[in-house]
């Protein structure tokens, strides 16, 4: 197709003539979000919950930031603020909220505080893995009800991101049953946290940039924290000897961009869009980082630094799913929201655990029997 008919077809040439003879009109109302205005913008702050520049994390709200500001054309520019720079890492939330900050990197089992069913878009123990996630928010109703609880706090919610299946974390002794959790002094967050307290353990929560000096110091027995990628760059390998596996607790852990819902309603039409749509692609592209990354440096942490991987018991793994199903069905039972949203996540639960069991489940199980090296 030649360039002409290119332009016809796509509807651009007519845009180009009125462009060419000073027709078309900078500024118009919008049906939404106030006027369209192209050479209004705007200076947002993101603050996060995340240390500067930590990998996968850190740099995947830079890279929303970055991704927001060229699809926008400069319209609308953000600056990231690490935790602690411009307000502590757990209190994003409220900053968001307050309109200290109009954006909010982070993941919403912090907030647990404040509005205790969030912890449904972050990780739910023995819950929906990443793919999972995006449908459930995408396509299974799981948006809708996000919206409606943060509605209350003036704030519209985001996926931007996911870890994928962490790990279970590092432990300085074994674990060889349940009982080892008793008396267990751990960092965990969320609905995990709440687990092993019903196991005996005593749960401490800590921002990401606190957990190395207090798993070396022994101040606490234990850490989770994500995964690989992010955990050799934490260098927890040297405050502890086991890093053990599966990542019951956390099978797919979501990250959230939190919108100031005035802010976000203040912009134009197309600005809200390019918001929205920035969110999706940073969600593919750190799930893909950290799937990639996750690879390499396993492989390190084993190789290199000869850390021990362990595999939690499966008696005990067994119990904890049991400690994790009364867990969340008592928040469910504290109001009417988080009732229904305990009813969708357990019914989209229900059928993408069948699913998976018979595709992707199906083809790891077949991968692991047939699968040779190839040298």
């Amino acid at each position: 197709m030649d360039r002409k008919a290119f332009l016809k077809s796509s509807g651009l040439a007519a845009a180009a003539l009125l462009g060419a003879s000073g027709a078309v009109q900078c500024r118009r109302t919008a049906s939404a979000g106030g006027e369209l205005d192209f050479k209004k913008s705007f200076r947002w702050k993101m603050v996060t919950t995340w240390p500067k520049n930590f990998p996968g994390l850190g740099t995947g709200a830079n890279l929303l930031a970055e991704i927001i500001q060229k699809m926008s054309g400069g319209r609308i520019r953000v600056r990231v603020y690490a935790a602690g720079e411009l307000v502590p890492a757990f209190e994003t939330f409220d900053a968001v909220s307050g309109g200290t900050a109009e954006l909010g990197h982070g993941a919403a089992y912090y907030w647990k505080g404040k509005v205790e069913a969030a912890q449904f878009f972050a990780a739910v123990p023995f819950g929906l893995n990443a793919q999972d996630t995006n449908a459930w928010v995408q396509y299974g109703g799981g948006q809708e009800l996000w919206d409606e609880l943060y509605k209350p706090f003036n704030l519209k919610p985001f996926l931007c991101g996911n870890t994928g299946a962490q790990m279970g974390g590092w432990f300085n002794r074994e674990v060889r049953s349940l009982a080892d959790f008793n008396g267990l002094k751990i960092r965990m967050p969320g609905l995990g946290g709440d687990v092993l307290r019903r196991a005996g353990a005593t749960v401490v929560t800590l921002p990401g940039g606190e957990i190395f000096q207090a798993l070396q110091s022994g101040a606490i027995d234990a850490a989770e924290w994500v995964g690989p990628y992010n955990d050799l760059a934490s260098g927890f390998y040297k405050a502890a000897r086991y890093y053990y596996w599966p990542g019951w607790q956390e099978p797919g852990t979501a990250m959230e961009l939190i919108v100031n819902r005035e802010a976000y309603e203040s912009l134009p039409r197309d600005l809200q869009a390019i918001v929205k749509y920035a969110c999706a692609a940073a969600n593919d592209a750190v799930l893909a980082e950290s799937s990639a990354r996750n690879a390499t440096s396993l492989i390190e942490l084993v190789e290199k630094h000869r850390v021990q991987l362990r595999r939690f018991p499966d008696e005990a793994l067994k119990k904890l799913e049991a400690y994790s199903q009364e867990t969340v069905a008592d928040i469910a039972k504290k109001d009417p929201l988080a009732q229904r949203i305990f009813d969708s996540y357990m019914k989209f639960r229900k059928g993408a655990f069948e699913w998976d069991r018979i595709g992707e489940g199906g083809f790891a199980l077949a991968r692991s029997l047939t699968t040779t090296e190839t040298k």
